[in-house]
């Protein structure tokens, strides 16, 4: 996807959370024509894989407001083969589904308003839209039918679920993270959060990996993904998803990339697992965190490895990243120690608020580090 295709859905989002007002002049600027294609290729990348046994077709019928037009689209369903997508309602759809362009947009992207009905209508029809359709073809017609419901839904599946849908590496065989996950992202599931994640996965090969990306893309359905990976990944580029091409070791690039997309709500770093380059990307996008936000760095077993900049013999060695978890404690608590009044504070010390390490997993939480600290006049030593 182009950047004016992030823009434009961008702007939708932010209509879609916002005043009916303000979601009709963001459908007026994109165009309804493009506002519903970009819905279309939305559904496309929520749509899992199909197990009615019977081929349904269902009917996506996007009625523009205010406008003589309609966006027609036939999903084909299918078990173990991927929806296919065609334009036009074809006639022997057994379902149709009807949306408005603006109840559509809202129920993709907006704020999730606990309903369940009233956004939609649904037609049963048959080839001669007078009886029911045959017994053995019912079940696959409300599984396809359920399939393509899913989709639309504002409530999206849990991060294990996700993480093995999108062959993601965050849970099951060697990692278990994605209830770590759960805990913390949960409170920003629903808003139009930005996140960057160093590592796609799949090396060299252009085509691979992207499978923690479009699990991020699907449980923040308001979310914008980034991806940043050593080598070109930028075929797997898509609707909320951008390839970004860089060196996680090289700060001046990881600024400059920051500047131009960020700031971010989340930065997971589950790149190279090389310990300098972990702690220089740190140091570099830690600054480009919102307040409020997390910074998450993954793999922490690679800090007892020496092929990875590792020491499993020092365990205080200040270059690992168990050294830079271990540093950061102290600045978490800056203000509980004597220092010079003119000292500027660093990064970490002004602004980490929180700390949540796990199993080889850590979340540095960032906001205003100033409460204050011990008051002086409580006692240094104890008085017995």
């Amino acid at each position: 996807m182009t950047d004016t295709s992030t823009a434009d859905i961008q702007q939708l989002i932010a209509g879609a959370g916002d005043t009916p007002r303000a979601l009709r002049r963001a459908v007026d600027h994109v165009g309804p024509a493009r506002a519903a294609e970009l819905a279309v290729e939305e559904i496309r990348t929520r749509i899992d894989v199909p197990v009615n046994p019977h081929e349904i077709r269902v009917g996506l019928r996007i009625e523009h407001d205010g406008y003589d037009t309609a966006t027609d689209r036939t999903l084909t369903l299918t078990a173990g083969r991927p929806v296919r997508v065609d334009e036009g309602m074809q006639e022997n759809c057994e379902v149709r589904i009807v949306y408005r362009l603006k109840d559509l947009v809202r129920e993709l992207w907006g704020p999730d308003l606990a309903r369940t009905a009233g956004t939609r209508r649904i037609e049963l029809a048959t080839a001669h839209d007078t009886d029911f359709p045959p017994r053995e073809l019912q079940p696959s017609i409300a599984s396809a039918t359920s399939t393509v419901i899913d989709a639309l839904s504002p409530r999206t599946p849990d991060l294990g679920t996700l993480a093995l849908r999108h062959g993601s590496d965050k849970w099951g065989q060697v990692h278990w993270f994605t209830p770590h996950y759960e805990r913390h992202f949960a409170p920003l599931r629903d808003t139009p959060v930005r996140i960057l994640e160093i590592g796609v996965g799949g090396y060299a090969d252009e085509e691979s990996g992207g499978g923690s990306l479009k699990m991020w893309r699907r449980y923040f359905r308001r979310g914008t993904v980034f991806g940043l990976d050593y080598f070109d990944k930028s075929a797997l580029n898509g609707p909320r998803l951008q390839i970004l091409q860089g060196d996680q070791n090289d700060p001046a690039g990881l600024d400059a990339l920051a500047r131009e997309h960020g700031p971010f709500d989340i930065i997971i770093d589950d790149g190279s697992h090389i310990n300098e380059h972990v702690r220089t990307s740190f140091t570099a996008l830690f600054p480009h965190l919102r307040p409020g936000g997390f910074y998450v760095i993954e793999d922490l077993w690679t800090s007892y490895l020496p092929g990875y900049g590792g020491d499993d013999r020092d365990l205080n060695a200040p270059h690992t990243m168990m050294g830079l978890l271990k540093s950061l404690i102290d600045d978490l608590h800056h203000e509980e120690r004597e220092s010079a009044p003119d000292r500027a504070l660093s990064q970490t010390e002004a602004f980490l608020t929180g700390m949540h390490v796990y199993h080889n997993i850590a979340f540095l939480e960032k906001g205003v580090n100033a409460e204050g600290g011990i008051p002086r006049w409580m006692p240094r030593a104890p008085h017995w």
